[in-house]
């Protein structure tokens, strides 16, 4: 049994510490950087960019680039983890699997990892080798090939790379012109050097939804649907409970734990669905904690930050039920600044049922999450107007003075 799975936590800046090991540390990262402080744990925060939101928060912290494994080894081994958690995709995941190999525990797995950054795997994963629903889709090297791929499936489709992440790099081509843009942004948006694009079928679909998977000692629980909206991949409000039929949500559930079984490993899992003409089709995967999932911060007991612990620590991880409707909306600006403040904060925690959560990211672009509003009521759309109110109020300036 690795280290992480034990029940025993030492005690933070001592040498028996019990020390987690963030990659990646925004605002997911930060959350889940709290929940492990309170459970005892050190923590250390590593980014590619100097004070990022979990950086503030950790014991310790490091800034390289993420995807150079010698960078990523020596941090590894001066701080000797009993539990790697990547938080975002651009890692050198060859380099966990490497790690991993020698005795280190990366949450989920470093298979997993590797494997769901790439939106090629996960799509023939899903659907040729686990048979779920989803949409049609192919995959694209090279600008011909892809012209031919968007002919085939046909237009609208949704063009993304396939290793990106925050909805980075995707469009939705809706007419002939804007076949070559979709090609460049996707492009542009990769995470990898791959250049290999993914033309989906655009869904016209009734809703989407996550339902946070939690893989533990004792089997796999399922949070209540998480309903959610985006803008071009990037999550923008969501709410719990998300309404399905009895049949959906089993349907939905029985995908998760087929998917979430044949990656293995002990964590949360973010899984997204459309429901279209009733049916639950196979969307996306992300083996951690997932923005949609900020409302659980108070619409659960136990948030998902806090289920990703336990799991991975071999902790109990109890049923989840949702103790109040919930409901989020990101706070995002629509241009750069390079010393972002905050007003309004007074008249957005006044109203009713309302907590902020500001990011504390040192500078901002057009379109980047700065904060979220996280808010509960008695029904979800009361939950969604007091977040969306509370939104309002924000106002992110440049400060420069």
């Amino acid at each position: 049994m690795s280290p992480a799975h034990g029940h025993r936590i030492g005690t933070p800046e001592s040498p028996n510490a019990t020390t987690l090991l963030l990659l990646g540390s925004g605002e997911l990262g930060k959350e889940v950087i709290f929940a492990a402080q309170q459970l005892g744990l050190e923590t250390v925060a590593v980014d590619r960019y100097e004070h990022a939101p979990a950086m503030q928060a950790a014991h310790r912290s490091y800034t390289v680039d993420m995807t150079d494994a010698t960078a990523v080894r020596r941090i590894v081994q001066q701080e000797e983890p009993a539990v790697i958690i990547p938080e975002i995709e651009a890692i050198a995941t060859d380099e966990l699997e490497r790690l991993e190999e020698q005795g280190y525990d990366v949450a989920p797995t470093a298979q997993a990892t590797r494997l769901t950054m790439d939106r090629q795997w996960i799509r023939e994963f899903t659907a040729e080798e686990v048979g779920v629903a989803t949409s049609e889709y192919a995959f694209a090297d090279d600008h011909d090939t892809y012209r031919e791929a968007v002919a085939d499936i046909g237009i609208p489709v949704v063009v993304k790379p396939t290793m990106s992440s925050s909805g980075k790099g995707q469009s939705t081509v809706r007419e002939s012109k804007e076949i070559n843009d979709g090609w460049e942004t996707a492009r542009a948006g990769s995470r990898s050097d791959t250049g290999r694009v993914i033309i989906e079928e655009l869904v016209e679909f009734d809703s989407e939804f996550t339902l946070l998977t939690v893989r533990h000692n004792d089997g796999t629980t399922f949070c209540p649907p998480v309903g959610h909206t985006q803008q071009n991949g990037d999550y923008r409000t969501s709410w719990q409970p998300h309404p399905l039929t009895s049949e959906q949500l089993a349907t939905a559930q029985r995908m998760a734990r087929e998917v979430t079984d044949g990656l293995g490993g002990h964590g949360i899992f973010g899984i997204e669905f459309f429901v279209q003409d009733g049916d639950v089709i196979f969307s996306e995967l992300s083996p951690r904690p997932h923005d949609t999932g900020l409302v659980t911060l108070v619409s659960q007991r136990v948030s998902q930050f806090d289920l990703h612990l336990r799991a991975i620590l071999g902790l109990p991880v109890p049923e989840v039920a949702v103790e109040r409707p919930g409901a989020s909306a990101a706070v995002v600006v629509d241009e750069s600044l390079t010393r972002p403040a905050f007003t309004g904060v007074d008249e957005a925690v006044s109203v009713s049922e309302v907590d902020m959560r500001l990011f504390g990211k040192p500078e901002a672009y057009a379109g980047r999450r700065m904060g979220a509003a996280v808010a509960t009521a008695a029904d979800i759309d009361t939950a969604r107007k007091r977040a969306s109110e509370a939104v309002d109020c924000i106002g992110v300036i440049d400060d420069k003075a």
